[in-house]
């Protein structure tokens, strides 16, 4: 047949096939005029191999498979078999025993309970998001310093409509323009969708996946989802979708003993096994495995238009000992806890991601200090674009949930993200993880009565929108959802009705617009410290926090950020400030009630004084648990002229 040619299984055996989902998994086409569907599989140690469907009864005695040579690579051409036939392939192991696999490359797949692959077909979907594309590969050099909220969504939870599924699905074509319009409204650039491949069980959210090529047809089928993809940038919108590289479950129809043996996952189980989450590891050592995550990755950027791929429990992969005890992993070769294979697959990841799709990025879910996630792989580092910040996002966490009392004992927590945060290319994330297991919502996190739930939580929001790093929160939290997420039901969106609710979502609105539109907030982080300077860091005893956001060089047009986080009125509070002039609140967190939307003027220091190393100072009035942006008046900046210099040279 020669589908799948000698140069094919070259590069499928160095792990250099790009596109061998083109060739592997199951492809409707005709040859010498007979029209049905190739099925091709990699199986290296099976004794024999069928494609059994509803097209032969699921008889294993039918259309049976051949191998390719030493390749492992199994093939068959089904006549009479097109798009929308479900299918598995019976692979018989080394020990005899017939398993009932799902095809690990196909593109789309058949609801739970069943599990078995859907010959279908992701050609031929007319894009409209050329506009997007081009830009975006333009402006690729500058990702890092561009504006970035994220908006991160659990498509089967965010809204429940079981007028179009028995489970309350909303489909992707269905919720891309109220998802679509939505976001656009409030601000947000991107976002990041949750459990897109496939996966047999909800309640593991997408991270426990048995159909990587596959997106779920829990909400219809791969053009649906390119139609949301496409929506999406139409609007403007950027779109992430969390990726699982890290390891795979044990489902009998899934990748774990695919031939009847260790296939996909490391044979040791010392190394191919999670057992704290009950699922294999990939076995990154093995150049198939590797090519076949690489194209994977490389599948949802070409052909789905993904803009970013946030790939999922990093430090799980990197670390050999990761959730083991001494005696339960093996060191590598030079007696470290480092998974080699791991780190030379992220480092080529990365790479061939810039190499062929320069829009394109990774972003880590890393959870501990490693070194370099975010540097170039020819500087040493592993390629990744951006880190999840898990280190920023515990200490906030841990302080804004607090007592008032308790905060002064605990400023530094607020603060200490300051001495790495430049360390990194970070984002800010306050994800589905921490309104989960009895954690609480992020309102419920916080203490006192409702209205001051609300108080604390949108000043936690100014605070967490002025410091360094991009931001990602979890959906509900704009409008302060109540209630724990649960992938069962929808948001509570009947709180918009609650004036508290309506509240923090308007103020919430205007922080991510405010964001957007002001560059000193985004652009120049990768300049660390002349893009930030704290006014005063060190107010435990009142618990504020003063800093400013800025371009450097210049203090003109910069943001002053003023946040309280005790319920106390701090009238008469003093910050130093470096321009003279007008300071006009921009923003204050009790602004939709019209409570502070104040104008300062700043006031001269005497001869010789400073306050908070500036030269003028501002007299302030905060509310309880209120925050204050403040815009710096411009001043002129006297020209130095070579004149000048020369005289003050002499």
């Amino acid at each position: 047949m020669n589908i799948i040619t000698e140069d094919d299984r070259y590069l499928f055996g160095q792990g250099r096939h790009y596109e061998i989902y083109e060739k592997l998994g199951s492809h409707v086409m005709e040859i010498d005029g007979v029209k049905g569907t190739y099925f091709a599989v990699w199986a290296p140690k099976a004794r024999a191999v069928s494609v059994v469907g509803d097209f032969n009864d699921w008889n294993g005695y039918i259309d049976i498979m051949e191998c390719l040579g030493t390749s492992g690579i199994w093939e068959k051409f089904v006549p009479g078999v097109f798009e929308g036939h479900i299918y598995k392939y019976a692979i018989t192991g080394q020990d005899g025993n017939t398993h009932y696999k799902a095809d690990p490359y196909a593109c789309s797949s058949e609801m739970r309970p069943g599990n078995a692959s859907k010959i279908g077909n992701i050609e031929g979907y007319e894009w409209g998001d050329d506009k997007w594309i081009k830009e975006k590969n333009k402006e690729a050099k500058n990702i890092v310093d561009s504006a970035m909220s994220i908006y991160e969504v659990h498509i089967g939870s965010w809204k429940k409509d079981f007028s179009y599924s028995m489970d309350g699905f909303c489909g992707y074509k269905q919720i891309a323009h109220e998802l679509g319009d939505y976001v656009k409204d409030m601000g947000y650039t991107h976002v990041e969708l949750m459990g897109i491949s496939e996966h047999p069980l909800d309640e593991s959210w997408g991270y426990q996946v048995t159909g990587y090529y596959c997106p779920t047809s829990r909400y219809g089928d791969p053009k649906d989802f390119m139609y949301l993809v496409d929506h999406l940038h139409k609007l403007g919108i950027g779109v992430i979708l969390d990726w699982v590289p890290a390891h795979f479950p044990k489902d009998e129809h899934g990748l774990a003993m695919f031939d009847g043996g260790p296939l996909y996952e490391y044979a040791d189980s010392r190394k191919g096994e999670q057992r704290d989450w009950g699922t294999k590891v990939f076995d990154y050592s093995k150049n198939e495995v590797f090519n076949f995550l690489i194209a994977n990755a490389l599948y949802w950027v070409e052909k789905f238009h993904i803009d970013a791929l946030r790939v999922d429990a990093v430090a799980s992969m990197l670390y050999l000992d990761y959730g083991r005890r001494d005696g339960e992993w093996v060191p590598n070769q030079y007696g470290g806890n480092g998974n080699l294979e791991a780190m030379e697959f992220f480092r080529h990841l990365n790479s061939i991601m810039e190499k062929r799709n320069p829009r394109a990025y990774l972003i880590a879910e890393e959870s501990t200090a490693w070194p370099d996630i975010t540097k170039k792989p020819e500087d040493g580092g592993l390629g990744f674009k951006f880190k999840w910040n898990m280190g920023w996002m515990h200490d906030f966490i841990d302080y804004v949930q607090l007592d008032p009392y308790f905060k002064k004992f605990n400023h530094n927590k607020m603060t200490f993200n300051l001495t790495y945060c430049f360390s990194e290319n970070f984002i800010l994330v306050l994800s589905h993880d921490e309104v989960v297991h009895l954690k609480k919502s992020m309102f419920y996190k916080m203490p006192g009565d409702l209205e001051t739930k609300a108080a604390n939580l949108k000043t936690s929001f100014a605070y967490m929108f002025g410091q360094p790093g991009k931001k990602l929160l979890f959906m509900g939290q704009e409008f302060g959802q109540r209630e724990e997420w649960s992938e069962t039901r929808s948001l509570d969106w009947y709180l918009l009705d609650d004036p508290i609710h309506s509240n923090i979502k308007d103020y919430f609105k205007k922080l991510l617009h405010l964001y957007k539109d002001n560059p000193v907030l985004y652009a120049y982080e990768t300049k660390a410290y002349d893009g930030f300077t704290w006014i005063n860091p060190d107010d435990g005893d009142n618990s504020v926090f003063s800093f400013i956001r800025k371009e450097p060089d210049t203090y003109n047009g910069s943001l002053v950020f003023v946040c309280n986080f005790t319920p106390i009125e701090r009238n008469g509070y003093v910050i130093g400030v470096p321009n003279p002039g007008d300071y006009e609140v921009e923003l204050s967190s009790n602004d939709v009630y019209g409570v502070n939307r104040a104008t300062y003027k700043a006031e001269k220091m005497p001869e010789g004084e400073k306050m908070h190393g500036f030269d003028y100072k501002l007299v302030i009035n905060l509310s309880g648990y209120e925050s204050i942006i403040m815009r710096t008046p411009t001043v002129k900046i006297k020209k130095v002229t070579k004149r000048t210099v020369k005289k003050k040279s002499k």
